[in-house]
């Protein structure tokens, strides 16, 4: 008679077993990854880098790794005697979660200096200047009315843009200066190299992305135009893990001084040429 009850004790038991190894298995798997400041980073020898995928940044040429970023990076890391390990993330809100979570050290991408990201993230010394553009086909007569000409003609227009965009803030604040309503369509699986694509081809009409990237577009795809403004020009960082006060400090050392070097000029011209300005020469 007493059987059942020893076996059923058993299953209670080798349950709460299963269960505790369960939790402990997600708590470890959630404590993988930690904010890292500059020691644990120099102990380790490696840092973990985020960027976005695009012909500025970080991209394959032929055989090898390429990229502003990407080369500036790489720069840090040998002066340090560091690994540096890169991951491409389209998002930017991964890369901002990544950054949160501590699975990466440094989002080295064109981070515009606002008051929402700074109460975020820490970001370093401005790298370079740049704006967010609209982008739309060139008008087809004098009197084309979907042609954009001024920020007041954005009125009830639909612009996309990557989700989770920093350009996010600075159209919402366009609807109050031009007093009417601007729809914006976050779009999660493409970048802005994609979105121009769509605008180029017909399939959207409008596209906000950085200048910079509008620029080389437009090379390949000259039915596009770019001259419409969307923000002013302002001031571009990378940005570091509110606990990591040590790590930025380095970076806005060592970016000062590579800066005025001609390493740095040699990387600059290399992917933005005349096309943008430089902080810092």
């Amino acid at each position: 008679m007493k059987m059942p009850k020893i076996r059923s004790l058993k299953y209670i038991i080798g349950g709460l077993i299963v269960i505790l190894i369960l939790t402990c298995f997600t708590l470890c798997k959630e404590a993988k990854h930690h904010p890292r400041d500059y020691p644990e980073i120099a102990t380790a020898k490696t840092i973990y880098v985020t960027t976005e995928y695009n012909s500025i940044s970080y991209y394959v040429s032929g055989d090898t790794l390429a990229g502003f970023h990407y080369e500036m990076i790489e720069a840090f890391a040998r002066e340090h005697n560091w690994k540096a390990i890169i991951t491409p993330e389209m998002s930017f809100d991964k890369r901002l979660q990544g950054l949160e979570e501590g699975k990466y050290d440094i989002v080295a991408y064109n981070i515009p200096t606002t008051t929402s990201l700074k109460s975020k993230i820490l970001l370093t010394t401005p790298i370079i200047l740049n704006k967010q553009v609209l982008v739309q086909l060139k008008p087809v007569s004098p009197t084309d009315s979907s042609f954009i000409k001024s920020q007041l003609d954005l009125a009830g227009k639909t612009l996309y843009i990557v989700k989770n965009s920093p350009v996010t803030l600075r159209i919402h604040n366009l609807e109050n200066e031009i007093g009417d309503t601007i729809y914006v369509k976050e779009v999660e699986k493409y970048g802005p190299e994609q979105l121009i694509s769509l605008v180029a081809h017909g399939d959207i009409k409008y596209a906000v992305c950085d200048a910079d990237i509008a620029r080389i577009a437009s090379d390949s795809l000259p039915q596009i135009d770019i001259n419409t403004a969307i923000s002013f020009t302002q001031f571009y960082s990378w940005g570091v893990n509110k606990h990591s006060p040590i790590l930025l400090d380095s970076l806005n050392k060592w970016l000062t001084s590579f800066q005025k070097g001609k390493n740095f000029q040699r990387i600059y011209q290399k992917y933005y040429g005349k096309r943008n300005q430089r902080i810092g020469l």
